[in-house]
């Protein structure tokens, strides 16, 4: 039986591939929309979507999803010092964001992807199949072969199609792992932890208590390995005494700090290092693509914003696509991620040095002003924040930093991988 072809073969259907293949689908595109898993199914995650990726649905009209809207957030230090970030309404985002299960969003994602005219196909992208030298498509793990004009790669942190393509450098990824589970507590306000399991000798990442399904909490780590993926394994062993810490703090009870029979764990990659994110015919978006804020976390809004600018770079000019994507992308994440990239390079594997910047955060951040300006940085907001003293903060710790990490090795690999004349000679593509 031979292939199967589509304009556009997406392979994933997370937040990024739903998203791309709905664009493309509206657009009259035939698209496939393959994922190696039924839906709804769950994924390792806080749960949150930001106020862009809010921003999306609405720009896309589809429905907010329900769920707890997510504001002011604290931020808890390693002496326990705590400092609330606040929240505020940009000019192109809302000042929220909304805590939903993966189980529940993506699902709804991927279903308005169907119900827009994507085909929905299960099965495991397995072999590449090539047609002048360029991959045309894949075959399944149920056998079955698909042929594209454009493949999308959105199948997450170890994508298939990624490393199918050529498109990773595993040596230079700024790999992480995060573990969540649930626990039957309500969270009024988030809580992202600093935390040092001995004095100044920090976690290398952060701890986060959100709200979580049924009026409970989503509680998770989320660790930072370099190319060291050997390395996850410490967020899952390290899980039980985070419980134990978050008690310690008042943010859980004894009843609710004992270790849950129910965790999920994955991989992050993060910051964008080591991975080229298009080329000739193949584009990859969301994890797939590293699009995942190497501060924070976050990754939903990302790849949400990627899964939508790389479907309208194959529909405003698709000889030029993978151009078009890759300045669209420079363009929505530059200079932010080379900065915050570069500091999570310098800073994993030097607990003391964390320690100290951790410390120091949670220290002079008290006010208004000074926490308004990290909130705006930390969530990459700046890019349609107001005028304000917060804006003028966050513009500020964007310089400073910028001219801090300017010269390192993080900074070259942007430069070779989106030069001024590939991220800025184009242009975005215009929004249909």
């Amino acid at each position: 039986m031979g292939a199967t072809r589509f304009d556009v073969l997406v392979i994933g259907s997370g937040p990024a591939g739903s998203i791309a293949a709905l664009v493309l689908a509206r657009s009259g595109a035939r698209v496939a929309l393959v994922d190696k898993a039924m839906f709804p199914r769950d994924k390792a995650c806080g749960d949150l979507v930001g106020p862009r990726g809010l921003q999306v649905l609405a720009e896309l009209g589809l429905p907010l999803p329900s769920g707890a809207d997510v504001g002011d957030m604290w931020v808890v230090g390693p002496t326990g010092r705590k400092v609330r970030l606040p929240s505020a309404e940009g000019l192109t985002y809302p000042g929220h964001g909304t805590s939903v299960a993966r189980t529940v969003f993506d699902a709804a994602l991927h279903q308005a992807a169907i119900e827009a005219g994507a085909t929905p196909i299960v099965g495991r992208a397995d072999e590449p199949l090539e047609e002048a030298g360029e991959i045309d498509g894949f075959q399944l793990s149920t056998g079955e072969e698909l042929r594209a004009d454009f493949v999308i790669g959105a199948d997450g942190a170890t994508s298939r199609v990624a490393s199918a393509a050529g498109l990773v450098d595993t040596d230079k990824v700024l790999w992480g792992f995060a573990v969540r589970t649930y626990l039957p507590r309500p969270v009024d306000l988030p809580s992202i932890v600093l935390w040092e399991p001995t004095p100044w000798h920090a976690f290398p990442g952060y701890g986060w208590v959100f709200p979580g399904a049924e009026d409970g909490a989503n509680i998770g780590l989320g660790l930072g390995t370099l190319s060291d993926r050997k390395a996850g394994a410490g967020a899952l062993r390290a899980l039980p005494n985070f419980l134990e810490y978050l008690q310690v703090r008042g943010l859980l009870t004894d009843s609710q700090a004992s270790t849950p029979a129910r965790r999920f764990g994955g991989w992050l990659k993060m910051g964008m290092v080591g991975t080229n994110p298009a080329r000739g015919r193949v584009l990859l978006v969301g994890d797939a693509a590293g699009l995942v804020n190497p501060l924070q976390g976050e990754g939903i809004a990302q790849a949400m914003g990627s899964g939508r600018s790389a479907a309208e770079a194959v529909l405003g000019e698709p000889g030029h696509a993978a151009e078009r994507y890759r300045a669209a992308l420079a363009a929505a994440h530059l200079p932010y991620h080379r900065i915050t990239a570069a500091a999570q390079a310098a800073l994993v594997g030097r607990p003391r040095a964390v320690a100290v910047v951790a410390r120091l955060l949670t220290t002079v951040a008290g006010g208004d002003a000074p926490a308004g300006g990290w909130a705006i940085f930390w969530n990459e907001l700046l890019d349609g924040a107001p005028l304000s003293r917060r804006r003028s903060i966050a513009t500020a710790i964007t310089r400073l930093s910028g001219s801090m990490t300017s010269r390192t090795a993080t900074s070259r690999w942007f430069a070779d991988t989106l030069p001024p004349q590939t991220s800025g000679s184009l242009g975005p593509s215009p929004r249909p």
